[in-house]
């Protein structure tokens, strides 16, 4: 118990040691406390404990002459490597997103967001005025798309589809994935206004002639037309009553042989541990509403919006695909 109650010892130093850069000093061999303290612009004598502490669980090592060096977990860190979580670390201790945690108790006892109590702002209006937080934020959210995005593409025919819709796609990383294993389809990819014109990851890839990007608002409305509308990510944001406007938005722009395709974390029946449950204490205290659900409450939100929920496909990554079909 006293281990589990001092996580936060764990998680604040994995932070630290990600936002000074610590792996990448290390990634062409050993150092000393010396050379990695000047190098970081960090005490040397405070480095070294806590690298010593981290060491202590597993992440850095020590060699024999008392240097630091990366192991696998510590590799993790490195901003560059394919198993890079360090985005991850740094939100999870930036300031913005710490001391909305801190105030938990708030949203256990009141049901409301601990973010806007602490900030004074909804977190994605925080957000849009706050660009090194942002980045942050930016950061990670790209980063767990890149992580997810093969057992995504893997797990679900796309090639069946001639225009696939993406409903609040991001920078576009999850659809160029599927048009690039797809060359027959091609995309939509809708969102705000100010995401859509940094989106370059469709240009980049070379799907500008199979792929445009929209702006607009998906509580009023989103691109007419389309055969599949993927929402990755995007409905645990919000509450039921917002999850559902959004859903029938998606209904009214479908034909009916159009489909649904909702990928998130579903709640497993049962009490064993899953990522998912402590991802929606980050939506309560994070949002307004916004949680991970289980699959009998996607069902209700499935026909609250006007669909079916025809199966779920689980995957190699912890997403899971929710497929609707159009009902009535």
């Amino acid at each position: 118990m006293l281990e589990i109650a001092t996580g936060h010892f764990r998680s604040q130093a994995i932070y630290v040691a990600a936002a000074l850069g610590i792996a990448d000093l290390l990634e062409d061999g050993p150092k000393n406390c010396g050379e990695l303290s000047r190098a970081a612009g960090a005490h040397p004598e405070a480095l070294y404990r806590l690298l010593r502490a981290l060491v202590s669980i597993g992440v850095f090592e020590r060699n024999k002459n008392g240097d630091f060096q990366l192991n696998p977990l510590a590799s993790t860190l490195l901003r560059n490597s394919p198993n890079s979580v360090r985005n991850a670390a740094l939100l999870a201790g930036a300031r913005f997103h710490w001391d909305s945690w801190s105030h938990l108790s708030y949203s256990v006892l009141t049901g409301k967001c601990a973010f806007e109590h602490v900030h004074g702002a909804e977190l994605f209006d925080y957000l849009r005025g706050n660009a090194a937080a942002a980045a942050v934020y930016e950061g990670w959210m790209t980063r767990a798309s890149e992580m997810q995005v093969r057992a995504v593409v893997e797990s679900y025919d796309y090639a069946r589809f001639g225009t696939i819709v993406d409903v609040g796609g991001g920078h576009g990383a999850l659809l160029a994935a599927i048009l690039n294993s797809n060359p027959a389809v091609r995309g939509i990819l809708f969102d705000l206004p100010e995401i859509i014109r940094d989106a370059r990851i469709i240009a980049d890839s070379g799907l500008d002639a199979r792929c445009s990007g929209q702006a607009g608002d998906m509580f009023e409305s989103v691109p007419r037309g389309g055969d599949l509308y993927i929402l990755k990510t995007v409905i645990h944001d919000w509450s039921d009553g917002l999850a559902v406007r959004i859903l029938g938005n998606c209904r009214e722009a479908m034909t009916a042989g159009s489909r649904l395709l909702l990928i998130e974390s579903v709640v497993p029946e049962g009490n064993g541990p899953h990522p998912s449950t402590f991802m929606d204490l980050n939506m309560l205290v994070l949002t307004h509403g916004g949680r991970e659900r289980t699959i009998g409450e996607y069902r209700a939100l499935f026909e609250a919006g006007g669909f079916e929920l025809a199966q779920v496909i689980a995957t190699r990554s912890p997403m899971s695909l929710l497929e609707g079909i159009p009902a009535g």
